[in-house]
């Protein structure tokens, strides 16, 4: 009876007794289940690198040695600017019976660019200091000086450079972000109308832009080499209206004349005449991707103006322009200052 009384307290004092929160056992394993051997570095399977696309090539400026390449680029000036064209002048004979010619407002023309456009730029591509590619651009033909820029693997302007200069530079440096196959297509950084130089009178209608480099072939060549074909179409067109400034009159009016009695809000408005402007590139180049360098390249520059277009919102003069660059034997020495161009 004893042994009884004492097996039914130990039970009660165990059921009472409150497990851990939290605690976790271990699962016994089943019987005849072998442990699971350790894991194996060498075994263990690597991340799949992504396919190489064979028909893709990536385009990047290389330097044999880190030695400086140099190209020359040529701008030859096909002919001479176009004259603004002349406005004709209203007739007015029979108008209100005065059989009087009023005069009219003097429309402001745009001047054309200045004879100073360079003749040619020499680009120097050559390793800075911190390793990167460094861009010195020397305009030949006019007064401006040594200009100089940073430039990525890629040729992309970083840094530096203005006007015409950074443009002509986009054009016949830069290449494509990525990988490209035939067919492939991008765009530059380049800006053919400045826009923040129209000014206050001038409104713009529209506005189209088309920039496009397409790869066109990928052809081998002697000693591994590939040679990708490019092709350029790069255009700007703005059309607004440019405000003009009313002459003052060359007779004061007197009262009751009836050329000057009830004036219409239209004629004292200022006159608006329309304006436009073109710019357009089209090139060819065979860059030679093993070499990381160009073979040859050929383009042209359009541009073409009409009305009072301010003439400080093209980047080249009224004409055309043939663009052909050369690559140099050896770089020219660096100027002791360099000044940005405006």
């Amino acid at each position: 009876m004893r042994s009884l009384f004492g097996l039914v307290v130990a039970l009660s004092l165990s059921a009472c007794k409150e497990e851990p929160r939290g605690q976790l056992e271990p699962i016994p394993r089943p019987p005849g289940m072998k442990d699971a051997p350790p894991p194996d570095a060498k075994a263990a399977p690597q991340a799949a690198a992504p396919a190489v696309d064979p028909s893709k090539v990536t385009l990047r400026w290389k330097l044999a040695g880190n030695t400086p390449v140099a190209y020359r680029l040529t701008l030859d000036r096909q002919g001479s600017a176009p004259a603004a064209p002349t406005e004709p002048a209203e007739d007015t004979k029979g108008k209100k019976g005065k059989g009087k010619d009023k005069p009219e407002p003097k429309v402001e023309r745009a001047p054309v660019a200045a004879s100073s456009f360079p003749g040619s730029f020499t680009y120097v591509v050559e390793r800075s200091n911190s390793g990167g590619y460094h861009l010195r651009v020397i305009p030949e033909g006019n007064s401006a000086a040594e200009d100089s820029g940073a430039m990525s693997e890629r040729g992309f302007v970083l840094d530096g450079l203005q006007g015409i200069t950074r443009n002509t530079a986009s054009l016949v440096m830069e290449l494509p972000m990525a990988a490209v196959g035939p067919k492939d297509t991008w765009a530059l950084a380049t800006e053919l109308l400045t826009h923040d130089s129209l000014g206050p009178a001038f409104a713009i209608v529209k506005s189209e832009r088309r920039n496009r480099v397409t790869l066109t072939a990928l052809t081998p060549a002697d000693g591994g080499e590939q040679v990708a074909t490019l092709e350029y179409d790069v255009s700007e067109q703005l059309n607004g209206k440019m405000t003009q400034r009313r002459p003052p009159p060359a007779v004061p009016a007197h009262a009751g004349d009836p050329d000057t009695d009830g004036a219409s809000a239209e004629d004292a408005a200022p006159p608006t005449v329309p304006a436009s402007a073109e710019v357009r590139i089209t090139g060819k180049g065979e860059f030679l991707v093993k070499a990381g360098r160009w073979r040859s390249w050929e383009g042209s520059i359009a541009a073409t103006t009409s009305g009072a277009f301010p003439a400080n919102a093209l980047q080249v003069p009224p004409g055309t322009v043939k663009l052909k660059l050369t690559e140099l034997e050896s770089p020219p020495a660096s100027a002791p200052t360099a000044k940005p161009q405006q």
